[in-house]
């Protein structure tokens, strides 16, 4: 397994500050967005657009970002201290050992949008739940079926990246499944489709009853946690969908007509004169589904660009109005 330099694939310094990534995230997922690129060029695009995602879900988050740091060299040393703590029952990052249960199994997934090293560190496939569903812990040391008569095996959980057309639409994915015993050194793959419903929400968790860890009493499940893939334009609040609609301080005061994105193409929409900076414009029913037919709303939120540089003559614009208005930010 390779360590990812997410500070690399997003073009970044280790410095940089949140808001730098945020924006680079941005400019560098519209560039790549499998919807921009020309036809013969999709598959490398959504590659590319999958990594950047990944880098930003690490990089975009304080607490991940904190974790990914203190990796530093002792990465692969950090990976086998994780196994092993899985084995004494503790907790490694916050999280259970990736996929490794205490039959010594290890779970691989594919397509499931993340890497092996993301599933390895953050949160990825984690058996959980001994022979006693996904709420339960496991304890250390199995029970045998002497004492307390057969059991389930293990539940097993994964996360799984879900596009906001996934979200409105519903899909049907397909993810590999690969498991490994370590001493044996045996492997089995297959291949699950995962029906992921319209309307499913980020946390949310998708059951694929039977596609656990084997136990003498038939397999655990296997849960895949939803995580809506990073988009250049919008972001999620409750069911609202939110972009950021950048204005000039004249189209501001005086009104303008613009297009904004939405997941069904671009709408036009008229900002009002005298619109402030930090309010929003509400496109009802363009959000994420609430059930029964309703969807949530697309809210544009005015944020004021002022202009960096200015011309001898601009400059001069600047002053006279400065000199010509009775307007005051500070006065109601």
């Amino acid at each position: 397994m390779d360590f990812k330099d997410y500070y690399k694939i997003l073009g970044v310094d280790r410095s940089a500050t949140q808001e730098e990534i945020k924006r680079t995230f941005r400019k560098l997922a519209r560039e790549c967005h499998p919807d921009h690129a020309a036809s013969e060029g999709k598959e490398a695009a959504e590659s590319r657009f999958k990594e950047i995602n990944e880098a930003y879900e690490v990089l975009g988050d304080a607490e991940k970002r904190r974790k990914y740091d203190s990796l530093g060299a002792e990465w692969k040393a950090q990976s086998g201290a994780r196994a092993q703590g899985w084995q004494a029952g503790e907790e490694f990052f916050g999280s259970r050992a990736a996929g490794t249960g205490p039959g010594g199994y290890e779970y691989h997934f594919g397509g499931t949008g993340f890497s092996d090293f993301f599933e390895q560190f953050f949160g990825g496939a984690g058996a959980r739940g001994f022979a006693g569903g996904p709420d339960s812990r496991f304890r250390g040391t199995p029970f045998s079926d002497a004492e307390h008569g057969a059991r389930r095996g293990n539940d097993i959980e994964s996360e799984i990246v879900v596009t906001f057309e996934e979200a409105l639409h519903g899909s049907v994915r397909s993810i590999s499944l690969r498991r490994l015993d370590p001493h044996s050194g045996a492997e089995l793959t297959e291949t699950v489709r995962v029906r992921l419903p319209a309307g499913v929400r980020e946390g949310q968790r998708i059951r694929v009853a039977g596609k656990g860890a084997p136990g003498p009493a038939g397999a655990g499940d296997l849960f895949l946690r939803v995580c809506f893939e990073r988009h250049p334009d919008f972001r999620v609040e409750d069911n609202n969908l939110v972009c950021d609609l950048e204005l000039a301080p004249w189209e501001a005061v005086l009104g303008c007509s613009v297009e904004i994105p939405t997941l069904e193409g671009k709408a036009r929409v008229r900002v009002k004169a005298g619109t402030q900076g930090g309010s929003s414009l509400r496109l009802r029913g363009r959000g994420l589904p609430l059930g029964k037919g309703r969807r949530g709303d697309l809210l544009a939120r005015v944020r004021i660009r002022v202009p960096q540089k200015l011309s001898a003559e601009e400059k001069a614009l600047w002053e006279r109005l400065a000199a010509e208005t009775s307007f005051s930010a500070r006065e109601d």
